[in-house]
């Protein structure tokens, strides 16, 4: 098969080991700027030019686009689409769970335990907005955010009123949340193809740190899940039409409760973590599946 992977850097961990499993199953394997492609509109034969060339031949494609080119890089991967080549995630899809509000209003009425959230149009009323998740600290978070950015511990009420009055000085939207103290720092990312669970990590941020994320120095190390983390997962990318995608959580004392879902998970943490093969899975639920484009 021809397998074009949608990457703006071809030296990215995860996009190295796409190639090296994809060619490793004979497959021919490319690594394409999606931001240098040309969309063709015209009467039943949509096309992409890329450099000096068409791009008619593709069999499947793997969208690995950056939060910052969400727009331009949906628009190729629905040209691919309305092409008749198979995507491991649409591109509505990977919209969708880029919008976190209407991932986690789509989230709550499937069903799906999650952080007690509030959303506001830059209220005036700080002290309502904290009392509706249960009063102070409370976690604030830009809806554009990724990697940890963007995400503040209010733990006074003061010191949660500043910083929405700063977002919302600089028209900034953000959702408020609860504080689940007895995460304690940790949260667990699985990992999920075709619908299944493949690998699992608990990531621990680093001391006096709440946030977890490895690009701001956590650990993570392989973890088992329980039948309700493993539930949720699998029910959060149904939810979203997501399969192959990663799925955030945190442990409460009322059981797993979702943070987000990452249409397109960086591989390197959670191979490491796992000793898992994630890249070899990925490749072969492309094989399962694209003929049902």
């Amino acid at each position: 098969m021809n397998i074009v992977i949608l990457s703006r850097n071809s030296n990215l961990y995860s996009t190295e080991r796409l190639i090296e499993e994809g060619e490793k199953r004979g497959h021919k394997v490319e690594v394409i700027d999606p931001l240098k492609c040309d969309i063709i509109i015209e009467k039943e034969k949509p096309t992409i030019y890329y450099k000096d060339r068409y791009l008619d031949y593709v069999d499947a494609i793997i969208p690995r686009i950056g939060a910052s080119v969400t727009f331009y890089g949906c628009a190729v991967v629905r040209q691919f689409e309305m092409m008749g080549v198979f995507t491991i995630v649409t591109s509505d899809s990977i919209q969708r769970s880029r919008d976190k509000l209407r991932s986690l209003q789509r989230l709550s009425k499937a069903g799906i335990g999650m952080p007690k959230t509030v959303f506001t149009n830059y209220s005036r009323d700080v002290e309502e907005v904290i009392e509706h998740v249960g009063g102070t600290p409370v976690i604030i978070k830009l809806l554009e955010g990724t990697q940890g950015l963007g995400v503040v511990l209010a733990e006074t009420k003061n010191a949660a009123e500043s910083v929405l009055e700063a977002f919302n000085g600089l028209q900034a939207r953000v959702i408020v949340q609860e504080f689940i103290k007895e995460a304690g720092g940790a949260d667990l990312r699985a990992l999920v193809v075709d619908g299944q669970v493949v690998g699992a990590m608990k990531r621990q941020g680093k001391e006096g740190e709440f946030r977890s994320n490895l690009h701001r120095g956590g650990s993570a190390n392989i973890v088992k899940l329980n039948h309700d983390e493993l539930k949720l997962a699998m029910n959060a990318a149904k939810a979203l039409k997501l399969p192959v995608c990663g799925v955030d959580m945190l442990q409460s004392a009322r059981g797993p409760l979702l943070l987000e879902v990452n249409s397109t998970p960086g591989l390197e943490g959670i191979e490491a973590a796992t000793g898992r093969n994630i890249a070899k899975s990925i490749i072969f639920y492309i094989e399962k599946n694209s003929h049902k484009k």
